[in-house]
């Protein structure tokens, strides 16, 4: 992964109110879910004729 697609501190920031630590890895992971997903996204759009993502193919 070149980019990362979360903002870390939010990320942190959220577990923090939720009342949990970071894991020096979690933000990689949470990063990868992340990019599995829009890429997911993307595939079903073009198998269903399409350019535009919408929250459906999420």
């Amino acid at each position: 992964m070149a980019e990362s697609l979360v903002v870390q501190s939010k990320v942190r920031e959220m577990f923090k109110q939720l009342d949990c630590n970071t894991g020096s890895d979690a933000v990689d992971a949470l990063n990868a879910e992340v990019e599995r997903i829009v890429k997911r996204a993307a595939e079903r759009t073009k198998e269903n004729g399409r350019k535009t993502v919408k929250g459906a193919d999420i």
